[in-house]
């Protein structure tokens, strides 16, 4: 498996190799031993979520309180879709950029999203499916989102799509308004708790 960290601090890329043959294909999006290797500590599974989704459909951007967060291990196990990290640490070096990366059922790339990062996708495709890991279970008053179409930000969302958002997302706050309101994540409170994963094994 190979892995590539994004531009954004601790959030990485994991592609698989594929085993075509007169079957079909086989792939392993997530493998334990490639994931401790880069982030540092095992992933904790607690929840595992699906989402299907038609084209233009965006949803994100998404991040819960920290302590405890909730990682997410995510990839498309069926159609296409952009796959968007974006720092939301105040205090980290990355803080407001983001990354993107293409996720689909050709190449079953992954995606890992760390405690305190945003996250968000666009469908490519209709009918596409997202497969989630995530390392807490679903806590709604601990979970938050920006919306995904703030200016500053500008996310590469493709202009061709019409857009489908919830009322949730599309009246989100944006980066700065959430910054002001104090919604957003410590960086030094990230790395702590990243620090203590990895010593807790």
């Amino acid at each position: 498996m190979d892995v590539r960290e994004l531009a954004v601090r601790d959030a990485y890329e994991f592609t698989p190799r594929l085993f075509p043959d007169q079957r079909g294909l086989f792939s392993a999006p997530f493998q334990e031993r490639a994931f401790l290797e880069a982030v540092g500590h095992r992933l904790t599974v607690a929840q595992t979520n699906h989402s299907v989704s038609r084209r233009g459909t965006i949803r994100g951007i998404h991040f819960a309180d920290i302590p405890p967060g909730q990682a997410k291990y995510v990839y498309c196990p069926r159609g296409a879709l952009l796959d968007v990290v974006v720092d939301l640490r105040v205090g980290s070096p990355t803080f407001g950029q983001w990354d993107a990366v293409r996720l689909d059922s050709r190449d079953f790339r992954a995606v890992y999203v760390p405690e305190g990062l945003g996250h968000g996708f666009i469908a490519l495709e209709d009918d596409t499916a997202m497969a989630y890991l995530c390392s807490t279970g679903y806590n709604p008053a601990g979970e938050h989102g920006i919306t995904p179409l703030d200016p500053d930000l500008s996310l590469p969302w493709p202009a061709e799509l019409e857009f489908t958002l919830s009322e949730k997302d599309s009246t989100a706050p944006t980066l700065a308004e959430a910054q002001a309101s104090g919604l957003l994540p410590n960086y030094a409170d990230c790395v702590a708790y990243y620090r203590k994963l990895r010593t807790s094994g």
